[in-house]
């Protein structure tokens, strides 16, 4: 097998903001994608191509990471690192999202210790981050500084589609981060995450059309799509993510597919490179739209956070939704939605015509904080607390509750995964926990019909649990309520 690689893929581009080892990785995907390394081709160790381009070797076992992590590469040990055998050339991979007129980043005009808020997040609480580790003082700052700063203009009815100068700074970090192409004119911002899912519906569905979601899957997705009429298909999740196999045999026509590809909602399972190709070539196929909720894709702990679908997807045909409530502060009720370069005037119609817009200070206040660098030190200091709180949390509920339950932990995401042993109904425990004045959420509450066949598991925040005597006496609180 051969070990070396075509020079083309070896010449970086230094003048770009692209980090080098994201050049890396996505020079290798296409080269998969085009056919140009086939499954089975060698590919050089990590040391061996850090020696070759002159970098650190760090740089290429990221690169190497996410390309292992989304199934394009394997390690085999003395045999070395392969291209996958699995994996099929789709040239439609490397493709990025089709360029729109607009200005360059740099050229968008600009605008010119709290008291902690109350009620504070119960035990567990999911989807709420460490509210004690957000930079209060820089976010006061900012804010004080943006108010002194707000003119006449800003007085007025905010811009329905958003603060052009946040949707710059959002479609400049998500082609970093996510490796999402965009234009700031694709970004819409929005008032959290359930009014993107309300602007989707009502911009590009009809009521009574039938839609793809996860079974178990995220509540509330499920009780807005129902509100708006929809006619939910549930799909079945395994270790993969979300079957996309079982949609094309039950409802090949649907209009549209709900996904969370990156944690899966609630099981925290990744889906698999080629059940994400499957799902991407069906929705090409049928002219059907994929909604991806990347609600907590920027913490993994066990690599670099991968790639959204959205960058794989050549036709145009996923909308994805992010939100700041996960990342930042919950109260700050923003969030966003990337929509295909050809839908933008459609959808900037539909958001005239149903949305009242965000409070314009607080969109400048976000911008300010990206604009400056702090979002994305703060996305990587959460990245490391997260790490450790998980374990701590993990460990502490284990030592007290001992063979009563099996903890999980998952590659990312902000919750952890805990199994009852014996038989113990996870839904009982759960309004236990709620009635003793904690949060937790069953696995059998997530499902769109009961069924038999899950686990009896209950999904608990960590991110508020600071130390591992904290985690130890929740654990005990909870043992005295099975």
């Amino acid at each position: 097998m051969k070990s070396s690689l075509p020079p083309a893929l070896l010449q970086l581009q230094p003048s770009v903001d692209t980090p080098y080892y994201r050049q890396i990785y996505t020079r290798l995907r296409n080269a998969i994608a085009d056919g140009l390394l086939k499954p089975g081709h060698r590919i050089p160790s990590a040391r061996a191509l850090a020696a070759e381009m002159g970098l650190a070797r760090g740089t290429i076992e990221s690169a190497y990471g996410l390309l292992t992590a989304e199934g394009y590469i394997e390690a085999r040990g003395q045999a070395g690192t392969v291209v996958a055998p699995g994996v099929r050339p789709h040239a439609w991979a490397a493709a990025s999202t089709p360029e729109v007129n607009r200005p360059p980043l740099h050229e968008v005009e600009s605008h010119a210790d709290s008291a902690p808020a109350v009620p504070m997040p119960r035990p567990f609480q999911m989807g709420v981050p460490a509210l004690d580790a957000f930079p209060r003082k820089i976010w006061a700052r900012l804010a004080a500084r943006e108010a002194r700063a707000t003119q006449r203009s800003d007085m007025f009815y905010p811009p329905p589609a958003g603060l052009m100068a946040l949707r710059v700074e959002i479609a400049r970090y998500l082609q970093l981060s996510r490796a999402i192409s965009c234009a700031p004119e694709q970004v819409f911002v929005t008032a959290g995450y359930r009014d993107s899912l309300d602007l989707i519906t009502r911009a590009l569905l009809n009521p009574g059309d039938r839609i793809w979601v996860e079974d178990p899957g995220y509540p509330p997705s499920a009780s807005l799509l129902r509100g708006a009429g929809m006619q939910l298909v549930g799909l079945p999740v395994d270790a993969h993510g979300m079957q996309v196999e079982q949609g094309l045999q039950r409802a090949p026509q649907a209009r549209a597919a709900l996904v969370t590809p990156a944690h899966q909602s609630p099981l925290c399972v990744t889906l698999s490179l080629q059940r994400r190709i499957a799902l991407l070539e069906w929705a090409a196929r049928h002219r059907a739209w994929v909604i991806e909720d990347d609600y907590d894709g920027e913490y993994r702990y066990d690599s670099r956070p991968l790639p959204s679908l959205k960058s794989l997807d050549r036709d145009d045909r996923v909308l994805y939704a992010g939100t700041f409530s996960k990342v930042l502060f919950p109260a700050i009720r923003l969030a966003y939605l990337v929509v295909p370069a050809q839908q933008v005037a459609h959808i900037d119609d539909a958001t005239r015509r149903f949305s009242g817009g965000s409070p314009v200070l607080m969109q400048q206040a976000v911008a300010a904080f990206m604009a400056e660098g702090h979002f994305a030190r703060h996305i990587q200091r959460m990245r490391r607390l997260y790490a450790q709180r998980r374990e701590l949390a993990a460990a502490g509920l284990a030592e007290a509750m001992g063979r009563a339950v099996q903890m999980e932990t998952t590659p990312g995401g902000m919750h952890l995964l805990m199994r009852l042993t014996g038989r113990r109904s996870d839904r009982l425990l759960a309004q236990r926990m709620r009635d003793a004045g904690m949060f937790s959420r069953a696995l059998s509450e997530c499902t769109l019909e009961k069924r038999s066949d899950l686990p009896s598991m209950l999904m608990l925040g960590f991110t508020n649990i600071t130390s591992h005597e904290q985690a130890r006496q929740l654990g005990q609180r909870i043992l005295d309520l099975l």
